[in-house]
């Protein structure tokens, strides 16, 4: 007997079916479908991952443009540590070593940030 709105019998789509609920009767406009919430996350995901890509290659470029120069103060200075100074100078000269080195510490910590590693696909 064809299904017909309003007459016996009742069409199967417009009454629950025992041991139903509500949710299981929306369509998938009206009801949050879990592939649609898991490409959400993972739309979230690849947009969190570009983010962090884009931001450890600025640590890079930083990284680079600071080492450059550092290396050439700090090999400049270790230079005239060699060479036969005042004693104010000595300690001048000692201290650009000195924090030359610390900041070479620095630039060596910001090594450790890497760009995230791909997604494998399932």
């Amino acid at each position: 007997m064809a299904c017909v709105i309003g007459i016996y019998p009742p069409c199967p789509s417009t009454f629950p079916l025992p041991g139903t609920n509500a949710e299981s009767l929306m369509t998938d406009k009206e009801a949050p479908s879990h592939a649609n919430t898991e490409e959400s996350v993972h739309a979230e995901l690849a947009s969190s991952r570009l983010e962090l890509a884009e931001v450890a290659a600025l640590v890079a470029r930083v990284r680079h443009e600071i080492n450059n120069p550092l290396t050439g103060v700090l090999g400049q200075a270790q230079l005239l540590l060699r060479e036969d100074l005042s004693e104010s100078a000595l300690k001048r000269v000692q201290t650009i070593e000195k924090l030359a080195l610390r900041l070479n510490d620095i630039v060596g910590q910001l090594r450790e940030v890497k760009r995230p590693l791909p997604l494998k696909d399932k």
